[in-house]
């Protein structure tokens, strides 16, 4: 299959390195990318071929990949509306807040269009995406999109488009929550008396260890949790803690907070 991924920033060369070590060859992909200093580097990086011309760049594509800012999104389909009606290739949208129906309408009729939320752990092949598509686009569209997005990492389907904002707030955002509570671990444990260093390089082994550990396991992360937790010991004494200060009611709230954003933003684009 031939891709072109519009867009060359740090998604995308996440994305084709990903394809590439998973034996996509460098001559079915092309990249169209305005600034030449990322060109430059995704030609002699990546030995793809990459062009400022996003035109020429989705020429002979089967599935774009778009992977813009937001706000691009509109007029670059509006440029490329001649060769998305000739050429019918599947649209896979890592844009955020743009939402199907908008791509359709930009697209124009008969484009299959896919919606990608992935996170930033994409970037070392460890990231986890959110796929969601029109009830419409069929199945085998759908599994040239899926297959793009595990080069990466994981995929998960939701059923709806709300859903994706659920995605957003919970996995889209979700590495700083983690990024947060080791950074606040690391700071607690200098005031307690740890050296800086010390505590950052704990602090950071723990997240990836107990990262790990959950991937490997069965992914029942209340017992997880609770075979860490001796009864009467050091963790029973700090887990009361969080839990009298509200912790599950915080995480909820601020869930939903970044859920609420994601539609908020969504509005402000149009789509």
């Amino acid at each position: 299959m031939q891709l072109a991924f519009l867009g060359g920033g740090n998604m995308g060369r996440a994305l084709i390195g990903g394809l590439l070590r998973r034996g996509t060859r460098p001559e079915q992909i092309s990249v169209g990318e305005r600034v030449e200093e990322a060109r430059a580097s995704l030609v002699r990086e990546l030995g793809i071929t990459a062009t400022e011309d996003n035109v020429a760049a989705a020429e002979n594509a089967e599935l774009i990949v778009l992977a813009v800012k937001p706000q691009d999104v509109a007029g670059l389909l509006a440029s490329l509306k001649p060769l998305l009606t000739r050429n019918q290739p599947i649209i896979l949208s890592v844009a955020a807040g743009i939402r199907t129906p908008a791509l359709e309408t930009w697209c124009g009729p008969g484009i299959p269009v896919v919606r990608a939320m992935p996170n930033r752990p994409a970037l070392v092949g460890a990231g986890i995406t959110g796929l969601y598509a029109p009830s419409h686009v069929g199945a085998a569209h759908r599994k040239a999109a899926e297959r793009v997005m595990l080069s990466v990492g994981e995929v998960v389907w939701v059923p709806s488009e709300d859903a994706i904002d659920v995605v957003t707030a919970l996995s889209g955002s979700g590495p700083a929550y983690f990024f947060l509570l080791a950074e606040l671990m690391a700071r607690a444990a200098c005031g307690l008396g740890l050296e800086t260093e010390s505590a950052r390089r704990l602090a950071v082994a723990t997240l990836h260890g107990s990262g790990l550990l959950a991937h490997s396991s069965d992914g029942d992360l209340a017992r997880l949790r609770a075979e860490v937790t001796s009864k009467g010991g050091t963790t029973e004494a700090a887990l009361r803690t969080m839990e009298a200060a509200d912790l599950p009611g915080i995480i909820s709230r601020a869930l939903k907070a970044a859920t609420d954003r994601s539609r908020e933003l969504a509005a402000k684009l149009g789509s």
